[in-house]
């Protein structure tokens, strides 16, 4: 039979309830996955049957049975897992969706349990729970610096570390924090407003506030970590891109006894003014140390708004047609 001819298959939910997380609220998941494969999809009982070309129909078959592990797993399918879930089938990754249920990251203020949500993200992780420096490169919405958190706060919390330092450049100021109103804390704080979110996310404001006051939480611009070793600390790179060569390997060999490091960043968004950054070269020649993990989030990774992956994907395409139009003619 030819490879795009038009086939028939049947999904069973086997309840009305899980029926009803799969097609979301108007049946708005159900619609979007048929138009993003290009087939038919209808709902007969409990059962959904889809009708197109034999690959597409095939994709959404498995997509669809992996959304059912993920209902059954306590999920909420929205339109970004239908899209993300649809890329792992089209790959013929979609049994990889089962190992993201299969741990919580961490527990905030209020009881939200913190799980992974794509398998790029379960790599990282993981990394961090096995490596002593482990690196997360990848784009905006990916995760990076809020699982950073989040394991972070669950090491604190289990008494594994004593203290959680935050550090991020703060190249818009050239480190030169000077001219800023306020003391070191409002200086550096509109630099590090996403790693404050998390925290407090995490610990609730009461907690997060004595913390910051009994020293248990730090914060300071990377220029401050120089001469100092940092021990049974749990810390935190962010923005690391817009590193130095110079400055990331001052910040690497912070690290004293008991103490566990992330570094995250995004290689898209380097404002060095033609400098290399330190997190690639880092990532480049650490990547194969012993206990060092170097993570690759992609636009799949995305967990944001859907657009965001769209937008991502965009500027890579984007990106990657400036590299070719730059390659030299044979």
């Amino acid at each position: 039979m030819a490879e795009n001819a038009k086939i028939t298959e049947v999904v069973d939910t086997k309840s009305v309830d899980r029926l009803a997380g799969l097609l979301g609220n108007f049946d708005e998941n159900l619609n979007f996955l048929t138009r993003a494969l290009d087939v038919g999809a209808y709902v007969e009982g409990v059962k959904i049957r889809l009708t197109g070309e034999r690959e597409a129909v095939r994709i959404g078959v498995k997509a669809l049975n992996a959304l059912l592990k993920m209902i059954d797993a306590g999920e909420v399918i929205d339109e970004g897992r239908l899209l993300y879930v649809v890329e792992l089938a089209r790959e013929g990754k979609e049994e990889q969706i089962a190992t993201l249920g299969e741990g919580v990251v961490a527990i905030t203020a209020r009881g939200k349990q913190i799980k992974c949500k794509t398998v790029g993200q379960k790599v990282y992780v993981d990394a961090i729970k096995k490596n002593a420096v482990t690196f997360g490169i990848g784009p905006a919405g990916t995760g990076k610096t809020y699982l950073a958190v989040c394991m972070a706060v669950a090491a604190f919390k289990s008494k594994q570390i004593e203290k959680i330092v935050l550090t991020r450049p703060a190249v818009e100021a050239g480190e030169k924090l000077g001219f800023l109103p306020g003391d070191l804390q409002e200086k550096v704080d509109p630099y590090l407003r996403p790693l404050y979110d998390a925290l407090q996310e995490m610990l609730g404001l009461e907690t997060y506030g004595k913390l910051m006051e009994r020293g248990a939480i730090e914060v300071a611009p990377l220029a401050y970590m120089r001469g100092r070793t940092l021990s049974n600390a749990f810390i935190i790179l962010d923005e690391a891109q817009n590193t130095t060569r110079e400055q990331m390997k001052m910040f690497l060999t912070r690290m004293g006894e008991g103490s566990k490091t992330v570094v995250t960043g995004d290689i898209t968004q380097i404002d060095l003014d033609g400098k290399e950054s330190g997190l690639v070269h880092a990532a480049k020649i650490l990547g194969g140390v012993e206990g060092i993990g170097v993570c690759k989030l992609t636009a799949k990774d995305v967990v944001r708004h859907p657009l965001v992956m769209r937008i991502v994907r965009a500027y890579e395409k984007a990106a990657e047609a400036d590299t070719r139009e730059k390659a030299p003619k044979e």
